[in-house]
């Protein structure tokens, strides 16, 4: 499985930015798809996690009611839409496939086999 993050970039405060990750190879519906992101000195964090019929969503309480996990299985393709930007936000955003339990919404990093080269996100205040 290979996972291609894109649409970073460099926004202000406030502002709204869509991440894309494309899958290629494996069954994308049976993917668990999650996203995380690490900060400048930080650790790798999760962020929101959608399960493989994209029925069942979760997200990290810093980024509730913010951003929106959603995946179109057809394009294989998973999204993050990200709103009210704040400079606390900024990191390198990764997507990551967990083919085991596509069932359900994982929030464990270590549960994910497979990981995309990340995507930046930087916010100006």
């Amino acid at each position: 499985v290979q996972l291609q993050a894109s649409g970073g970039g460099l926004v202000q405060a406030g502002d709204s930015l869509r991440l894309s990750c494309a899958a290629s190879g494996g069954t994308f519906s049976r993917f668990g798809m999650g996203w995380f992101r690490q900060g400048p000195a930080k650790e790798r964090e999760f962020v929101a996690a959608i399960s493989g019929s994209g029925v069942d969503k979760r997200y990290s309480d810093s980024v509730k009611g913010r951003y929106t996990i959603s995946r179109d299985n057809a394009k294989n393709t998973v999204y993050l839409q990200m709103s009210i930007l704040t400079p606390e936000d900024t990191a390198t955003y990764y997507c990551a496939a967990d083919p085991v339990r596509w069932y359900v919404t994982n929030i464990n990093q270590d549960n994910y086999g497979h990981w995309g080269q990340g995507t930046q996100v930087t916010v100006s205040s």
